[in-house]
């Protein structure tokens, strides 16, 4: 009912910056809560922001003041600007929403997720 399409990530150098977007399609009334998660070879998938409809935002310890998450609400389209990447923040990275679909279900739906590479 819902697709999430992710773009921006690739392959950058260390102390780079890369912009992921995802947007939301499908029988969408509204969009609460949209987060990114990431998942690095051998470890477990982790939430790394979230941010609310009304654009409160919530980060975790090794990301803090280096990423930035934001929305377009009117496009449904959730933002990551990543600034100074470090080689850890290689990850699949993987959108997330908390959807209000018509009819008033509300369903949570993935993002394919797309590879970020950070070189040494």
């Amino acid at each position: 009912q819902v697709q999430l399409v992710e773009s921006g990530g690739g392959l950058v150098q260390a102390g780079g910056s890369l912009r992921l977007s995802c947007a939301a399609s499908g029988s969408i009334f509204s969009i609460n809560a949209m987060y990114w998660y990431r998942q690095a070879p051998g470890n477990q998938r982790e939430l790394v922001a979230s941010i609310t409809r009304s654009g409160r935002t919530n980060y975790a310890d090794s990301v803090k003041g280096r990423f930035t998450i934001s929305r377009d609400n009117f496009k449904n389209t959730v933002y990551l600007q990543m600034n100074s990447l470090k080689p850890e923040d290689t990850a699949v990275y993987y959108c997330n929403a908390d959807v209000v679909l018509y009819g008033s279900n509300i369903g949570n739906y993935w993002g394919q997720g797309t590879q970020v590479t950070v070189s040494s």
